[in-house]
């Protein structure tokens, strides 16, 4: 009970602090017309603010640096939470998400090629490799286990850049991204709870916490009193970064280290993710078969399918937001039952499957739509 208390501490602290943060910064750029540029993709009216997710990295690095030197000061009392490969990852952590934060910042205010972006992607997730942590095992998928590391670090680096793209891209309608992710560090919380890796735990609920403020504003602020505020590259770039380092630590087998196991850590970890990376796939193969360039943005995502079925923003992300609960819980409770090779044919099926038929009544509704205009 006295350790969930502590994981408790740093959520409320981040809550509030990101809520102290977000309405200055959402004060600076109306001030400064600091607006999302309105296009034939976005979805949203009026002039809103895109500079939101300034506000989290300043608090998730305030109040992780006020935990460790809470841990140096009382370090015998806090012990159980900390170790030193620990700090080393967290250092490492830290130094690539200011890296993406800056880099999603200037992206915000003047905006950057998409060569740039991704360069500067593949060197931050090839710096973060020195921290130690990178996919050395795929828990039999496709009867794989040990991998050794002149494989397993390309892979990583390749998880890392496709993470950090895939979390952009869902990046549409009100409060997706940010929920997507609310959920997936509160299941990373506890999952860590559960292992007693209790530093990480305590590093996912403080990103849970900033997040929550910025998800309030997003979704139910109301624009005619400027009270709504976008995330912008520079917030999604952040928290894709911190959902990384999440999935591979969870993924990362330590065998000199006992400790609580997963079965098929690799599919839970990754199931938290199911939404954004399975969408990233479906629109980059949808691009590639269109001969359209993979990194030009365009309205095929599934909120866009959700909104042209007719229902509102906000129903559209309750649904997304159900279904990322649904295989994220799912996964869960039948990993220790399941073969780890049908358990992820079963997420890629249900996947397509529920995408069909989505598709299908949208051509069902343009249809009818098309015969009411003719007959009238």
């Amino acid at each position: 009970m006295e350790l969930c208390i502590y994981c408790f501490l740093p959520f409320t602290i981040s809550l509030l602090s990101s809520w102290f943060l977000i309405p200055q910064i959402r004060f600076i750029a109306l001030k400064k017309k600091l607006f999302d540029i309105i296009d034939e993709r976005k979805v949203h009216i009026g002039i809103v603010p895109r500079l939101g997710g300034v506000a989290f990295f300043p608090t998730f690095m305030l109040v992780s640096a006020s935990f460790l030197y809470a841990y140096i000061i009382f370090r015998d009392t806090l012990d159980i939470f900390i170790g030193i490969e620990s700090v080393k990852e967290w250092i490492l952590t830290l130094c690539c998400t200011i890296i993406l934060y800056l880099t999603g910042i200037a992206d915000d205010l003047v905006g950057l090629q998409y060569r740039q972006k991704l360069a500067m992607q593949v060197f931050v997730a090839s710096v973060f490799i020195a921290s130690g942590l990178w996919i050395n095992n795929l828990y039999g998928i496709l009867g794989i286990y040990d991998i050794s590391l002149y494989y397993g670090i390309p892979l990583t680096v390749f998880i890392i850049i496709f993470i950090l793209n895939a979390i952009n891209l869902i990046d549409g309608i009100d409060g997706l991204a940010s929920g997507l992710s609310m959920i997936a560090f509160l299941f990373y919380g506890c999952i860590f709870m559960y292992l007693h890796l209790w530093f990480y735990c305590i590093q996912a609920f403080i990103a849970f916490g900033m997040l929550v403020p910025f998800f309030y504003y997003n979704v139910f602020g109301n624009v005619k009193r400027g009270r709504k505020i976008f995330m912008g590259d520079g917030g999604s770039l952040t928290i894709a970064m911190l959902l990384s380092v999440f999935t591979i630590k969870l993924c990362y087998i330590e065998p000199e280290i006992i400790q609580v196991q997963i079965p098929h850590a690799i599919v839970i970890a990754f199931s938290l993710l199911i939404v954004p990376m399975f969408d990233a796939i479906r629109v980059i193969i949808h691009r590639l078969r269109c001969r359209r360039n993979p990194f030009k943005p365009d309205k095929n995502h599934i909120h866009h399918k959700f909104l042209d079925l007719g229902l509102s923003q906000k129903s559209t992300m309750t649904i997304i937001l159900l279904i990322s609960i649904f295989f994220g819980t799912g996964n869960i409770l039948l990993a220790p039952y399941v073969n780890i090779n049908f358990l992820l044919i079963f997420d890629i099926v249900l996947w397509t499957v529920m995408h069909m038929v989505i598709t299908m009544k949208i051509r069902k509704k343009h249809f009818t739509e098309t015969v009411e205009t003719c007959d009238f």
